[in-house]
């Protein structure tokens, strides 16, 4: 049982003998209900104030009996709502209230299902981006650790849909599918797939042959972290200083450069315009390495001066991170 919880049982249990009293005094003695709620209070408190009313045999021996069931009682509530403070649950209490507030009231974040050795990574490039998202996992000791680091979590089963629900499955932009086991992730991607037809979902893949599955399942792709791992490591050897450039970008820390990729509003300025006289590097200070069409997956890499930007176009640059704001801006707004 939660602490809080335990601490309202005995709250009501308090209420109750203070209410059990008042109402003995008010019957036994003629009392009105201040009267009958003073001898109660200074009965179970052993005060030992004078009574307002002459002690009949009845209400003495009423007395008898509250004293015998308050004074115990009455301690060890007092102890244990102490200690209720004095160990700063209050605060645990008002903290998870408003993280349950946050997760309810979030829109466009992402959720993280297992957070592994995958998900702290995952966790640290959200954060560092300032990016809106929740975390679920159903170990404590993890939990505890996610608490530690203020990050907003749900304890459950991520292949449940009442967790999923919980975590707002409908109002999120993305998902990652991140947990130990391959036929979890599938299953998870099923869930998720059905609950929201237009989530961005990423899954994690273990066996080689688990990619298939979970792409059938509904993901819209699949990661091996052994497989980029073995990739990296094959570069550091083969390709050292573009492998160090590459993590420059997207590196955690002190991000000097970023990649980023952004849309072209059909009401931004920049539509129906050619990219010389977009004039992007000169405006922004970025550098556009590629375009991709709306009706084509290709990349167009280092596009030409005349190449034409269009409704829905998705340009990925590279630059600081005030730049990218800067053309964010632009492909969103109508100069």
């Amino acid at each position: 049982m939660a602490v809080p919880r335990k601490i309202a049982y005995l709250v009501l249990f308090l209420l109750f003998l203070v209410a059990f009293g008042t109402t003995g005094y008010m019957l036994l003695l003629d009392l009105s209900f201040l009267d009958g709620l003073y001898m109660t209070v200074i009965t179970i408190s052993t005060v030992g104030y004078t009574e307002v009313a002459e002690m009949t045999k009845p209400a003495q021996a009423f007395s008898i009996v509250l004293i015998v069931t308050s004074v115990g009682s009455v301690g060890f509530i007092v102890s244990r709502i102490g200690y209720f403070f004095k160990e700063g649950h209050l605060y645990e209490v008002w903290r998870k209230t408003k993280m349950e507030k946050n997760i309810q009231t979030m829109v466009n974040h992402y959720i993280i299902c297992g957070s592994g050795e995958t998900g702290k990574y995952i966790m640290n490039a959200f954060k560092n981006r300032a990016e809106k998202f929740v975390v679920i996992d159903k170990d404590q000791e993890t939990i505890d650790e996610l608490k530690e680091a203020d990050y907003n979590y749900i304890m459950g089963d991520a292949t449940h849909e009442d967790v999923l629900k919980h975590a707002g499955i409908d109002k999120a932009a993305g998902l990652v599918a991140s947990l130990s086991k391959d036929a979890d992730n599938v299953f998870v991607v099923l869930t998720a797939r059905q609950m929201n037809k237009d989530l961005n979902i990423v899954a994690r893949a273990i066996e080689p042959n688990a990619h298939t599955k979970l792409k059938r399942a509904g993901a819209d792709h699949t990661v091996s972290p052994n497989e980029i791992g073995g990739r990296k490591m094959a570069a550091m050897l083969l390709k050292p200083s573009i492998t160090y450039f590459m993590d420059s970008i997207i590196h955690t820390e002190d991000i000097t450069l970023d990649l980023e990729e952004i849309q072209v509003s059909p009401q931004s300025s920049l539509c129906d315009m050619p990219l010389k006289n977009a004039r992007i590097s000169t405006k922004t200070g970025l550098i556009v390495l590629a375009i991709r069409k709306e009706k084509n997956e290709r990349f167009r890499f280092n596009p030409g001066a005349e190449e034409v930007l269009e409704a829905n176009d998705k340009l990925i640059v590279i630059g600081q991170h005030e730049q990218i704001e800067s053309l964010r801006s632009l492909a969103k707004e109508k100069l």
